[in-house]
Formats: C-alpha cells, sequence, structure tokens
C-alpha cells in the first residue's frame, strides 16, 4: 500500500490545500493529512476546528484520513503511520528552497521515504492561510475570501466576524 502524509497547520484550509489533497488522494492508496501542532505558535482556529474543517472537505475521499500531530518532525511521524512518502507543495522559489533542504534532512533521517512534490496552477499557487486571514475584515472581503476556501471554512470566518 502507497501510503503518503500531507502536513500543515491548515489554519484555515484553503482550495490550494484542497488542490495538493485531491491529487494526493489520486496518486495513493491511502492520505493522511497532518494537522501540525506547535504550542509556541498561535493559531487563528482551535486544532478541533481546522480538524473538522478539513473533514469535512475532505469527507468524500475514502482513502483519507485527517489526523493532528504535535512536536516532533514530520518524518518521524511518517514513519510511525507507515508511510512511504510525504506529499509537499512548492509555489514560488521559496518554498523550493526550504522544501529542498527539508527533503534532505528527512532522507538522513528516513532514507526509505521519499518526498514528492507538487506545484499548483498558477490561479491558486498564491494561496495561502496567511493571505486569507489577511483578506479578513475590510469592506467587501466576503466576496473576495470566498472565492479562495472551501464554503466550511468562509462560514466560520463569518461567524468570527
Amino acid at each position: 500500500m502507497r501510503r503518503a502524509v500531507y502536513a500543515g497547520s491548515f489554519d484555515p484550509v484553503t482550495k490550494g490545500h484542497l488542490w495538493m489533497i485531491e491529487h494526493g488522494v489520486n496518486l495513493f492508496d491511502e492520505m493522511i493529512v497532518a494537522i501540525g501542532e506547535n504550542p509556541d505558535k498561535r493559531y487563528t482556529f482551535s486544532v478541533a476546528d481546522r480538524v473538522a474543517m478539513l473533514r469535512e472537505t475532505t469527507s468524500h475521499w475514502p482513502n483519507l484520513r485527517v489526523e493532528i500531530f504535535e512536536n516532533r518532525f514530520l518524518v518521524d511521524y511518517a514513519r510511525e503511520q507507515g508511510a512511504q512518502f510525504i506529499l509537499r507543495g512548492i509555489r514560488e522559489a521559496a518554498d523550493y528552497e526550504f522544501e529542498r533542504k527539508m527533503r534532505y534532512v528527512n532522507a538522513d533521517l528516513a532514507p526509505h521515504i521519499d518526498t514528492i512534490f507538487l506545484m499548483p496552477p498558477r490561479e491558486i499557487a498564491e494561496i495561502s492561510s496567511t493571505m486569507v486571514k489577511g483578506l479578513v475584515g475590510p469592506t467587501g472581503w466576503e466576496n473576495v475570501v470566498k472565492q479562495y476556501v472551501p464554503d466550511p471554512v468562509f462560514l466560520r470566518l463569518l461567524a468570527g466576524r
């Protein structure tokens, strides 16, 4: 069984994340979306909300599960899950440089786990959780943000205003 882990904070999940997840569930027999929880980081949404939003938007994929991992290296988590692959997205040159270095560190720690890189299409390549959160607030934000996030996220953003 080809199992992969796609990890992130997903604070909140965006349509860019969903593009990665959709490609992952089509590439692998089992896809684990792992929500990273770092106690030193401040999140907009609780881990319970992030899990709920991801599960609501991905429940139609039977070979996908949403999990939480905290305070450990992603490659160690992937090994514990029996994953042979880590799925990562590259949107820009800075992502490439960071992910390239992490791929080599991960290979030192677990040579049997391969990192697979995907590059999203141009129309969603600039979408990030940080960008979405930065758009919330000004008059008319709802019309802008709605195009970048799935409905469960949009409804939570509306409720938070």
